[in-house]
């Protein structure tokens, strides 16, 4: 039996959407993924992201932790949160705090919290 596992394209053109979907808090942190199709907490899904100005997208399997449904509290926007877990999921973590390090410490309020 195979399993096909979904993959999911996403592109963070600037620092702010960038630090919305950044999900430091959980375990090896992870990406809110904007999107309005439906993926069952804990499926398996493999990511490939574009981060700012980077020349090459970084490829990651990540797990689904996070679903905000249509009309939440909030009004945040509809989608689903990604656990790092592949094997270059540090990397893809230090990418991204990098990136964004100067926001780290903001109050702003984020795409999921």
């Amino acid at each position: 039996m195979t399993i096909n596992i979904p993959t999911l394209n996403y592109t963070f053109s600037d620092e702010n959407s960038l630090y919305l979907a950044y999900m430091p808090f959980i375990k090896d942190s992870g990406i809110f993924i904007r999107t309005k199709a439906f993926y069952p907490l804990g499926s398996l899904v493999n990511l490939v992201l574009q981060l700012l100005n980077d020349p090459e997208p970084y490829f990651i399997e990540g797990k689904i932790v996070w679903i905000t449904p249509k009309g939440s509290l909030g009004n945040k926007p509809v989608g689903i949160g990604v656990q790092f877990i592949g094997d270059n999921s540090q990397f893809v973590r230090n990418r991204i705090e990098t990136n964004i390090a100067h926001m780290l410490k903001s109050s702003q309020t984020t795409d999921t919290i």
